[in-house]
């Protein structure tokens, strides 16, 4: 099973055909979650969550009864915890569920803390077994997360540029047949290797590395001015 998450990041870094986007999965049978706030806009957007995970502190009592009249797993966290409510759901989602993969909005933008608190995450032990089938979307990028071992990189179209970005130290990275090549690359602090692109006429490359963590940013530029009108 798939799985679709709204955590509660800024509305306007959303993509687009977000609404769209969970109605396909929704009807497709697909698991969807809302995280605090998220369950919220996931409701504001016609869409009922098969489950809500979160302490909902930020909601006001007659939008968590509305969650509440119609949601049928629900999972309350304590406002007080260790875990943060995305890291309890990544577990209720993989564990309780049992999903193949979760694609999960809204955990970008806004505060800092919340956004680097969403990405570092990935590195909890408790997490990490899981990286490797999250996806982070958000208005301009997508997020993968590869663990050690050789990789096939596929091209996603409306996204033309991509770029690595080594969450923890890493040994003997390469990265084989797109644009710029990188070979045997170790370093014991985080880096990023931007903007690199798909050849002309190939789908595909190739990354490899036998230590630490990578994530893969596939992402675009964004027209303000377009976006404004």
């Amino acid at each position: 099973m798939k799985a679709y998450a709204l955590l509660g990041g800024p509305t306007d870094l959303w993509p687009q055909n977000i609404q769209a986007q969970f109605r396909q999965a929704q009807a497709q049978g697909d698991l969807i979650i809302g995280v605090d706030r998220g369950s919220l806009f996931l409701e504001e957007l016609g869409i009922i969550p098969d489950l809500v995970v979160g302490d909902f502190d930020s909601l006001q009592k007659k939008d968590l009864a509305q969650i509440e009249n119609s949601v049928a797993d629900i999972r309350y966290s304590n406002p007080v915890k260790d875990w943060t409510d995305t890291e309890l759901m990544l577990q209720t989602a993989f564990r309780d569920y049992a999903i193949q993969n979760l694609t999960i909005f809204g955990a970008t933008g806004g505060r800092i803390d919340h956004f680097l608190t969403n990405l570092w995450m990935i590195l909890n032990p408790a997490i990490r077994s899981f990286a490797s089938r999250l996806t982070f979307i958000d208005q301009q990028n997508l997020i993968k997360f590869f663990n050690p071992g050789r990789h096939t990189v596929t091209k996603k179209e409306i996204y033309p540029y991509i770029g690595f970005a080594s969450l923890t130290s890493i040994r003997d990275f390469n990265i084989i047949g797109a644009r710029y090549k990188l070979k045997n690359y170790s370093g014991d602090y985080p880096r990023v290797f931007a903007s690199n692109e798909f050849l002309t006429g190939h789908e595909q490359f190739e990354i490899s590395f036998a230590k630490g963590m990578i994530a893969a940013i596939y992402s675009k530029d964004v027209d303000r001015f377009h976006n404004l009108s």
